[in-house]
Formats: C-alpha cells, sequence, structure tokens
C-alpha cells in the first residue's frame, strides 16, 4: 500500500523521501523523482512530515526506535502520520510519547485496498488536533477521496477497525457463499451475474466476486494482513463487551488460510484449499 501512496505524492509534485526495510522496493519511486533515504534517521532528521505504512505495531515500534534515546531524537519537531491499522490503545500510547517529545502525531488510517490507493479513490479516516491535520491537508489531498475528521487520536484507528471488522465478515461470508454453491452445481458465472445485478452488489463485492470465478487471487488486501486485523477488530468487540461470533469465526479462517500456506493470497481466497495459487 505504500508504493502506490507515495506514486501518488510524486505526481502531485510532492518533493518525496523514501525508506524502506527491503531497499530494493524503492527503486521504482527513485526512478521516477524520490530522494532515497540511505536509513530510517535520515528521513526523521530531513523531513517535517513523516508518513508511516508499516505492517504492525512491532514494526512501527522498530523504525521509529521506540523504547531508545534515538525515539526522542526522531521525534522532536516532526508531524508523525499513522497510515496503517494498529489497535487503537496502542496508537493513543505511542501518540503520548510523540508529543512528550515534542512532535505531532496524526492517525490517518485507510478504508480500500491497492487498487484505490493507485488511483486515489481511499477513503483517509484522520484523528489529531486540528492544527496538525490542517498544516498535513495538503499531503492528503492526493491520496484521499474523501477525508474524515473522527476526532481525537484514537477515534480513527477505533473506526477503521469497525469497517474492516465488517469489510471481513462481508468477503468471508461471499466466499463462503460461493464455495457453497459451486459445490452444489451452480454455475459460478450465473452466480457472479445475479449478485452483480442485485441489491447487495457493491464495488467490494463485484472485485472479489471476479477473484472467485477467476481463481486469480493476486492480493489486493492479502490474507496474512487480514488475519492480523481480523483479530484486532475482533479484540476491540471483545474490550467493549460486545460478543462478536462472526468476526471471532473469520478470524480463525484467515489465521488458518495463513498457515495452510495462502498468506500472500488475497482475501477472498480464505477458503480455498492450501494448493491455490494466485493465477489460475
Amino acid at each position: 500500500m505504500g508504493a502506490p501512496l507515495a506514486a501518488r505524492l510524486l505526481d502531485a509534485g510532492v518533493a518525496l523521501t523514501v525508506w524502506n526495510r527491503t531497499p530494493e522496493r524503492c527503486a521504482p519511486l527513485v526512478a521516477r523523482g524520490a530522494l532515497r533515504a540511505i536509513d530510517v534517521a535520515e528521513v526523521f532528521a530531513t523531513c517535517a512530515t513523516v508518513m508511516l505504512m508499516l505492517l504492525d505495531e512491532a514494526a512501527v515500534d522498530a523504525v521509529l526506535a521506540r523504547g531508545t534515546p534515538a525515539f526522542g531524537e526522531r521525534m522532536r519537531g516532526v508531524t508523525l502520520v499513522m497510515l496503517g491499522t494498529t489497535s487503537a490503545g496502542y496508537s493513543a500510547g505511542l501518540a503520548r510519547e510523540v508529543r512528550r517529545e515534542g512532535g505531532a502525531y496524526v492517525e490517518a488510517p485507510v478504508s480500500g485496498s491497492r487498487v484505490q490507493a493507485e488511483d486515489g479513490t481511499l477513503v483517509g479516516l484522520l484523528a489529531g488536533d486540528a492544527a496538525s491535520l490542517d498544516r498535513i491537508a495538503p499531503l492528503l489531498a492526493p491520496l484521499f477521496r474523501t477525508r474524515v475528521r473522527c476526532g481525537e487520536v484514537p477515534a480513527a484507528l477505533r473506526t477503521k477497525l469497525a469497517v474492516n471488522h465488517y469489510l471481513i465478515v462481508l468477503v468471508t461470508a461471499l466466499a463462503e457463499a460461493f464455495a457453497a454453491a459451486h459445490a452444489a452445481g451452480v454455475d459460478p458465472h450465473l452466480l457472479r451475474s445475479v449478485l452483480d445485478a442485485g441489491p447487495m452488489a457493491s464495488a467490494v463485492s463485484r472485485i472479489k466476486l471476479d477473484k472467485l470465478v477467476s481463481g486469480d487471487f493476486t492480493a489486493q488486501a492479502a490474507i496474512r494482513d487480514v488475519a492480523t486485523i481480523a483479530d484486532l477488530a475482533a479484540a476491540q468487540a471483545h474490550g467493549a463487551g460486545v460478543e462478536a461470533p462472526l468476526i471471532e469465526l473469520a478470524a480463525r479462517l484467515f489465521r488458518r488460510a495463513h498457515a495452510g500456506g495462502l498468506g500472500a493470497l488475497d482475501m477472498a481466497a480464505v477458503l480455498q484449499p492450501p494448493e491455490t495459487n494466485a493465477c489460475p
């Protein structure tokens, strides 16, 4: 997700410095005019605004050098924009530490997948103080079709996890219905036509049905990532005292698919057999 977002910033004329834990992934962006930082310390030393799109909380802690003197040096005077998905509690704690060290912190998790990141139609969920949000608004404009201010940190991540709770259950149900219909002898192309024409049709259902019918599970939202987010969504529900059997089951299914070797495939493949490949 980070690469298409960075590409949109370059297309908008933003002077961009990039860094990746896997350095070769920066090459296409450097070829388009981005500067490549030698290391993450250089990013924080040279950029007033730093956007993070990382896999999980452990990766964020490692990149920020949290818990070491370097953390304070990196945060001082910087606006840190969290684009990835973590628990709300983690984000709130990080925000306090960033501010204590003299930085500003904004949540900006996204609703959408790689396709929407590429064409600029993501929904950005924002949280933070108004001054920080106003200051980075020009940087966010090329990334998001819609920007929703959710309130103070961690309101954006709470909202993001609620959105993902619904999405994950929805796609899991679609994958189950498709598998059951196929096993019962229903023509998959016919099923897709009926669902596409009916009141339940959506951009998500059409994209995932195309993958289920074609057998091309090239990832837009990879099973390994969805498994992590499903656990976060379930934990948020439990923390609020809500029974959430659907997301609990979905989380187990995604963990099982990941353990079965399907982690790199799109989430629509959650119920596919372990030998499934990304492409037909």
